[in-house]
C-alpha cells in the first residue's frame, strides 16, 4: 500500500540534492549528472528505494536513476539517502507516461520494473508498465543491446506481460515462475521490500528478462 499524506513531502523533495528537478532538461546529457560515462540503469516505480540503493552500493561502476510518481513514497528514499549517500544514485519524481521526455535514444542500458501496479481493470491495461504501450516507450531510449527485467508476485499481471511481448516486438531471454527456487535466475538477486514481504509469505516471485 502506498504511503500518502505525509506533510511537507513535496517541500523536502523540492529541496533535496538527491532529486533531479526538471529532468527533461537533462535529456541526452544524463552522464553529466554523474560526472562519468558509466552505463545508466533505471527503475520505474522504485517505491521506497531499497532495491535501487542496494544495486547502487553493489555496483559502483553503474549509475542508477530511481523514478517514482508519489511524493510521499519518494520521501522515504530521500531519507535513506541522507543516512547513506550513494554518488551513483539519483531520483526523479515523475509519471512514467512522460518518460520519453527525459531520455534520449539509446541513453539507458537497462530498465527494472519491480512489483508494478497491476491496474486490474481491463480498461486500464495500457497503464500497466509491462504493457505493449509502455514497451514502445522503452524502445525509444533503451540501448540496442539493452535489457528489461520485470519482477512481480501477481500471476495475472505476469501472464499479461508475457502476452504483450510478441505484439510489441520484444523477445524473452529468460523467464521463471518461481524466482527464489530458480538457482540460475536467482543468482545475485537483490530483493525489494515487496519481494521480501511476499516471498516470506510463501508467494512465488515471477520474473522475466527481455530484449528486442
Amino acid at each position: 500500500m502506498r504511503l500518502r499524506n505525509v506533510t511537507g513531502s513535496r517541500e523536502v523533495i523540492a529541496d533535496s540534492r538527491f532529486v533531479i528537478h526538471e529532468p527533461e532538461k537533462q535529456k541526452g546529457n544524463w552522464k553529466e549528472i554523474f560526472g562519468n560515462s558509466n552505463p545508466i540503469h533505471i527503475e520505474i516505480g522504485m517505491g521506497k528505494g531499497r532495491f535501487m540503493m542496494d544495486m547502487a552500493a553493489a555496483h559502483p561502476d553503474i549509475n542508477y536513476l530511481g523514478i517514482e510518481k508519489y511524493s510521499t513514497v519518494l520521501l522515504r528514499a530521500i531519507q535513506k539517502m541522507e543516512q547513506q549517500e550513494l554518488p551513483n544514485l539519483r531520483f526523479i519524481r515523475m509519471d512514467a507516461e512522460d518518460i520519453c521526455e527525459v531520455f534520449e535514444k539509446e541513453e539507458i542500458a537497462k530498465i527494472y520494473l519491480n512489483f508494478s501496479d497491476p491496474w486490474p481493470k481491463d480498461r486500464h491495461a495500457k497503464r500497466r508498465l509491462p504493457s505493449k504501450e509502455f514497451l514502445a516507450r522503452y524502445d525509444r531510449f533503451l540501448q540496442k543491446d539493452g535489457r528489461l527485467e520485470f519482477k512481480t508476485d501477481n500471476q495475472g499481471l505476469f501472464d499479461f506481460a508475457l502476452e504483450e511481448l510478441e505484439p510489441a516486438g520484444w523477445k524473452l531471454e529468460a523467464v521463471t515462475r518461481d524466482l527464489h527456487h530458480d538457482e540460475k535466475m536467482c543468482e545475485g538477486n537483490i530483493m525489494t521490500e515487496y519481494e521480501e514481504k511476499f516471498s516470506s509469505m510463501g508467494n512465488p516471485i515471477y520474473k522475466y528478462i527481455i530484449y528486442r
